[in-house]
């Protein structure tokens, strides 16, 4: 016999549409005994409540043709909705909408293959990483991949100025063998400064000039349109993903050295769009030749002014100088891990690149000689005195016509 609860229980399992063998695997019961009580009304089964209609029932009829034309904006719907006399709210609206609304459109692209030697395309990555001290600091990653083999070649900087920018740009060439014809980029500031009336792009002059001398054409990528350039795009989120996570280095030098070698590395592997071997496809490139070391040199220095203590400062470090040379406008230039500072023709000073930033590097003998120069550096203004028998003689009529003068 169901009593109190145990019908309740049963009355709320009717209502949840619940059959009676199910009824009674949950409750224990006999399906006879939750038979008979149904039949006699102690436990009502409930019926499904009919449904009400809604205010935007008059009007479905509307937005189907509104969606068939292309509407879909219930901001839209519910203007001319009003003017019908609906007056319902937004939410019968896009409620109703939503089911039949299509999935966002997404504008197909073409892809395009580049031809062997074509393109090169370039850009920076921002990586992330903790010093020693526990300082969470940020590092640029220029990246440059081969549009046709997918050779790909990374290198780590302090800054992303033109300077760096130029430097890792000959050291790619170099690690290819070849110039690309072309090379393309977004708008850095590095390479375009602005755009001309006529919309084309006012080239940064160093740039510029760094292009015309090994032979190179550069081109920008669309506004907004990131994905021209999607193999680089790619191939910096690759760098982020692949190389740098969880990486271990104990400063630049060291962590350029291990990025070369995984430059090398990825190249032996087979790549997931082309299904070839970058190392295989480079020599396909057809790549123009290297330009000369001495259409690069000018490209590799930077002219920094000695201070007058005797420094010179480059990529945030100050390196030591002959102490004849403060104040002058000196030459430096990078070689690898080699800092070398000319004047005039003649190197002054070399020193093995800091691995720390905003260091001092001293040279030794950098003050050699101060003290006794009194720290004038250039000769000073001074008089010799001679033995008495090498002062002209001349005779007393020389001094007196000067004196008839001077009257």
């Amino acid at each position: 016999m169901l009593k109190g609860g145990s019908l309740m229980s049963v009355q709320d399992l009717l209502t949840q549409g619940k059959s009676l063998r199910e009824i009674a695997r949950e409750t224990g019961f006999s399906r006879n005994t939750i038979r008979k009580y149904v039949r006699s009304g102690m436990a009502v089964q409930v019926q499904p409540r009919a449904r009400r209609g809604s205010k935007l029932d008059a009007y479905k009829p509307l937005i189907h043709e509104w969606m068939d034309a292309g509407l879909f904006n219930c901001q839209v719907m519910l203007q001319r909705l009003r003017a019908q006399g609906y007056a319902g709210g937004m939410t019968l609206v896009k409620d109703y909408v939503q089911q039949f609304r299509p999935p966002k459109r997404q504008k197909a692209t073409s892809r395009y293959e580049t031809k062997p030697g074509e393109q090169a395309q370039v850009d920076w990555g921002i990586c992330e990483y903790i010093d020693e001290r526990g300082v969470h600091r940020k590092l640029p990653v220029f990246v440059m991949i081969l549009g046709h083999s997918r050779a790909t070649y990374i290198e780590f900087t302090r800054r992303c100025d033109i300077h760096s920018f130029l430097r890792c740009f000959a050291h790619a060439v170099e690690h290819f063998g070849g110039v690309p014809k072309v090379v393309l980029t977004d708008r850095m500031k590095t390479v375009v400064l602005g755009t001309n009336d006529d919309r084309t792009p006012i080239w940064h002059p160093v740039f510029l000039d760094f292009a015309l001398a090994i032979g190179l054409t550069p081109k920008l990528c669309r506004v907004r349109r990131p994905q021209t350039k999607g193999k680089v795009e790619r191939a910096v989120r690759f760098v982020k993903e692949n190389f740098w996570v969880a990486r271990r280095f104990t400063d630049l030098a060291d962590l350029n050295r291990q990025a070369l070698a995984w430059c090398y590395e990825i190249d032996q592997r087979i790549h997931g769009t082309t299904g070839e071997r970058p190392c295989d496809l480079l020599p396909q490139e057809q790549l123009l030749p290297l330009p000369s070391p001495e259409a690069l040199a000018k490209f590799l220095r930077e002219e920094r002014k000695v201070s007058m203590d005797g420094f010179v400062s480059f990529d945030g470090v100050r390196y030591g100088v002959p102490w004849q040379y403060s104040g002058r406008t000196v030459t430096v230039r990078q070689l690898r891990n080699q800092i070398e500072i000319w004047s005039e023709g003649v190197r002054i000073a070399v020193h093995e690149k800091s691995p720390r930033f905003n260091g001092l590097v001293r040279l030794q003998g950098q003050y050699s000689g101060l003290d006794a120069a009194q720290g004038a550096t250039g000769p000073l203004p001074v008089a010799r005195q001679v033995p008495m028998d090498s002062v002209d003689q001349r005779p007393l009529s020389v001094y007196a016509a000067l004196a008839e003068v001077g009257a």
